[in-house]
């Protein structure tokens, strides 16, 4: 980790073509949603891919974001009263954001990795599981979520349609269009 020095050739093609999915206005906007939902007290990072992987590699304001979209007395991280310091811990903050998530219902591909964040290798990836945790808060509508709809979008629900038997035998009856018809044909043609 320390004694990474300069990607060349292949390694420094594939790392800027990751560095140039990371979305400026995505990060302010993440920004104003986790300040929104945590309070002030997580304050604000500096602008920039450098300041937002900073503000959240201990892993405390994940935590604390995580923690605000279930209701009191069901958190699912417990948040040590002064942020870790040691590099072991800080990942272990993080991965415990990453189970956390994993639970609410964020799936395994929207989720980063923990070296994504914490040697900023992939803030792209840091960036979509935050934007998958939002949406399913603004889609379970449980009175959570706090912030602007709109800065999500929702996932689909599902929509279950209930027929009678009378309504099914009905539908054996008729030829759908995609079946086609052999109405005046032969083999003739």
């Amino acid at each position: 980790m320390a004694n990474k020095g300069p990607a060349y050739g292949m390694s420094r093609d594939v790392q800027s073509k990751i560095e140039k999915k990371y979305d400026d206005e995505l990060e302010d906007r993440l920004v104003e949603w986790i300040v929104a939902q945590c309070g002030s007290t997580v304050g604000r990072p500096e602008r920039g891919r450098l300041g937002f992987q900073v503000w959240l590699k201990n892993g405390i304001v994940l935590s604390r974001l995580v923690n605000s979209l279930y209701p009191d007395g069901s958190k699912p991280i417990k948040i040590p009263d002064a942020p870790p310091t040691m590099v072991f811990k800080q990942m272990e903050q993080i991965a415990q954001f990453l189970k956390a998530a994993e639970d609410y219902g964020v799936i395994k591909t929207d989720m980063f990795q923990t070296v994504d964040l914490f040697e900023a290798k992939d803030m792209a990836a840091v960036q979509r599981t935050l934007m998958a945790l939002g949406s399913l808060a603004v889609t379970k509508n449980d009175g959570n979520y706090h912030g602007d709809p709109n800065w999500f979008m929702k996932k689909a629900q599902e929509h279950k349609r209930e027929f009678t038997e009378s309504q099914l035998k009905e539908g054996k009856n008729i030829i759908g269009l995609q079946m086609g018809t052999n109405k005046g044909a032969s083999q003739a043609g």
